[in-house]
């Protein structure tokens, strides 16, 4: 999967938590982010994961669980 700062993704599977994306980070439940909902990457971190912005806030999430939507499918 290629993906890049500025794409939309959604959450391919549920999580166990969310982690979030502040300087001290904390662990968030995972009914914060829905499995239809898009965010958008802001940032890629090592360790295969990213940055992503949904609606609630910015979580990072390891790319195993991200899926890239065309920008047909965001615009339906």
């Amino acid at each position: 999967m290629d993906l890049y700062l500025g794409a939309k993704v959604s959450l391919n599977s549920p999580l166990q938590y969310l982690k979030t994306n502040d300087p001290m980070p904390i662990l968030r439940p995972p009914d914060l982010v829905s499995l239809d909902e898009l965010g958008e990457i802001v940032g890629l971190k090592p360790m295969k994961s990213a940055e992503v912005r949904f609606r609630r806030g910015t979580f990072v999430i390891p790319l195993a669980n991200l899926s890239l939507q065309d920008s047909e499918d965001a615009q339906a």
